[in-house]
């Protein structure tokens, strides 16, 4: 049990357990601890990134900072830290006599949370308390008002590092404009959302009617990524193909520090580019162990100082050379200081990245596992977690997703003469305007 140094009740006084995420503290968790205060001895059960990773997005803050937040509230007398969610562990170890919520979770995501805490309570004739949550006040609001007086940067690079530590498997998806950016921001469905962005080569090319041969130019890159973070302050993971010569790829890297990415994942390739997925003859080549470790350990040298995460993305599969030669790859890259690796393939089933998967868990330095489910798609994320996976980017989706939906309003236009037939299709002018003005 952490002691906040706060001791000022004698321990004979009824424990009260609190629990709280305490991301910002507002007059509503004041009015519910200094309640709580008055039936004794008051421990809150501050929950950790990890805990509160399991049901909403983490909190802006750390668990060291909200410490240090919490503790200094004069009716609060211990902290107590909670690694699960439902607070289980927590009240078997404490056994209080009280438990204090906010009513408000007899309706959000955390229903079956409070039928669990009443069970749970009873077997010491604990009691819950449920306070009316205060009106007036919104969390979201404060949170955005804060969000917008703190370093977009410190931010997004902080929430990366925290969800790699914190997070069982982190959920990123593709998006190229700001549009994009927008709609991967604001989807939700119950508690799930997307952790993460990936800016894709492919995706971000064929949305400038380009081929993906890495023809799109540094400036062009930088407005879209300034267009993403306009719209979002979700981390943004860099697609940096293979990096092309380190000399470029140092001065690349550091200018994504500077922009604010988080992440950047360089692959193993050396050539004229052309995606791993292709159908066409690939006659794509596989850079020497040798050089790209040399490469990773420049590259590290720039990264090292701006926070950005280095991934070595891995070909051997793509290329046929097989298991041994990924997981060969896989340790000398995690030598020369990737932070992360990424493992391809191309084939329609999952089998060989879950026997890739199955050797590298058992390296001494491993490191966080990225997965592109584009080929083996029927795989549910539950699955690349139970075999390891720590990422899972859904690399190329919302762009194929308006391809057909925008062939089909062009080819109906053309066969009716009007646009009539598909107006149940689009989201109407009146909706777009609201979409785009929030």
């Amino acid at each position: 049990m952490q002691n906040s140094g706060l001791m000022e009740n004698k321990t004979s006084n009824p424990k009260v357990f609190v629990p709280m995420a305490c991301d910002l503290i507002h007059e509503g968790h004041i009015n519910i601890l200094k309640k709580s205060k008055k039936l004794g001895h008051v421990i809150v059960g501050l929950l950790t990134d990890e805990a509160i990773n399991v049901y909403k997005p983490l909190p802006i803050f750390n668990y060291a900072r909200r410490k240090e937040i919490i503790s200094s509230i004069k009716y609060v007398d211990e902290i107590y830290k909670t690694n699960n969610w439902d607070y289980s562990r927590a009240l078997e170890d404490i056994k209080p006599e009280f438990v204090v919520h906010g009513d408000d979770w007899k309706e959000n995501n955390q229903v079956r949370v409070r039928q669990n805490v009443i069970n749970q309570i009873k077997k010491w004739k604990g009691k819950l308390v449920e306070l009316p949550y205060t009106k007036g006040i919104s969390s979201t609001s404060v949170k955005d008002v804060l969000r917008s007086n703190i370093n977009p940067i410190f931010l997004r690079t902080q929430i990366f590092s925290r969800l790699i530590k914190s997070k069982n498997l982190i959920r990123v998806i593709e998006v190229h404009n700001g549009l994009s950016a927008l709609i991967a921001d604001r989807t939700k469905f119950k508690n799930k959302e997307f952790d993460c962005l990936w800016l894709s080569s492919l995706t971000h090319s064929a949305s400038k009617g380009k081929p993906d041969i890495e023809y799109i130019d540094d400036t062009t890159v930088n407005s879209t990524i300034n267009d993403i973070f306009e719209i979002t302050l979700k981390p943004l993971i860099f697609d940096a193909d293979s990096g092309g010569r380190i000399e470029h790829l140092k001065y690349s890297i550091s200018n994504l520090g500077r922009l604010g990415v988080s992440a950047a994942i360089i692959e193993d390739k050396v050539g004229s580019k052309k995606n791993s997925l292709s159908k066409k003859n690939n006659t794509q080549k596989q850079d020497s162990i040798t050089n790209f470790k040399r490469k990773l350990i420049e590259v590290k040298k720039v990264s090292s100082q701006n926070g950005v995460f280095i991934f070595a993305r891995i070909e051997s599969l793509i290329l046929g050379k097989g298991l041994d030669d990924a997981i060969k790859r896989a340790k000398n890259y995690i030598n020369a200081g990737a932070d992360g690796i990424m493992i391809h393939s191309k084939k329609q089933t999952p089998k060989e990245i879950f026997d890739f998967c199955k050797l590298y868990n058992n390296l001494v330095n491993r490191k966080p596992l990225v997965v592109v489910p584009s080929t083996f798609h029927k795989t549910y994320e539950k699955d690349f977690y139970n075999h390891g996976a720590n990422i899972v980017i859904y690399a190329n989706h919302l762009l194929r997703a308006s391809i057909p939906a925008m062939e089909k309003v062009a080819k109906s236009i053309l066969e009716f003469e009007r646009s009539s037939e598909v107006e149940s299709e689009m989201k109407k002018i009146d909706d777009l305007l609201d979409f785009t003005d929030k």
